[in-house]
């Protein structure tokens, strides 16, 4: 990704808009604005932006709204920004698969280098199918165009779903700490957002058919989780 990406910045106060669009636009990005949480998605669904800056407190629509709908149908990277470090709006929206989180008191220089990382991390995909996609009997997750089968079917997973899966069914009884998959998957260090984690497993396991006994995501108490496979799940 270049710096020639369009960013979505929605937010209701205007000095945001002109300083922190200077800042991108000396950076090379374009950027448009929406001012409350239905322009937003709005603009999002007509300019499909390649990044959006979330403001949490919109009128109309709150930006944790915004963020559900937008992760219903689109991978689009989400960067929430919040006038105040509060940790229950943090872990609210890294649960709800946002990419990164941002308090206002960060300097634009900040930001933008932010949204340089999130981009990034987004753009930089395995070349191979043989790292792309993994299969297990009855199931295929495949993170370069984020789908999950069982048994043959597709499920909606949110991409935090997707990466969390990938990650430990890549790594099959290996356990990985929280702190672990937080780091690896939103590209943060530990700060107690661990309960994040726990509640993106939580989706998964309810996302499952229940007949399911090929494989599992096993919970380590004290530790984290691993992926699990019985002997027939292997293929």
């Amino acid at each position: 990704m270049t710096n020639s990406a369009h960013i979505l910045i929605c937010d209701d106060n205007q000095v945001v808009h002109d300083t922190l669009g200077m800042y991108l636009k000396n950076e090379g990005f374009t950027f448009s604005s929406a001012y409350d949480g239905v322009q937003a998605l709005q603009m999002i669904e007509q300019e499909n932006p390649d990044l959006i800056i979330l403001d949490i407190m919109m009128p109309e629509k709150s930006g944790i709204d915004v963020c559900r709908e937008v992760r219903a149908v689109s991978n689009v990277p989400i960067i929430m920004f919040t006038a105040k470090d509060e940790e229950i709006d943090k872990i609210l929206g890294l649960e709800l698969g946002a990419d990164d989180y941002i308090v206002k008191t960060a300097s634009n220089r900040e930001v933008v280098a932010r949204i340089k990382a999130v981009l990034r991390r987004h753009t930089e995909q395995p070349s191979s199918d043989a790292s792309t996609v993994i299969r297990y009997k009855n199931l295929e997750i495949n993170i370069g165009n984020y789908d999950v089968k069982v048994k043959g079917q597709s499920i909606r997973f949110t991409p935090k779903e997707v990466e969390i899966l990938f990650l430990l069914a890549g790594n099959p009884g290996r356990v990985f700490k929280r702190e672990e998959i937080l780091s690896k998957v939103w590209g943060y260090d530990y700060y107690g957002e661990v309960r994040a984690v726990d509640t993106q497993i939580k989706r998964i396991r309810q996302k499952f058919p229940e007949d399911i006994d090929d494989w599992q995501i096993t919970t380590v108490y004290g530790v984290g989780y691993k992926f699990d496979v019985a002997d027939a799940g292997k293929i």
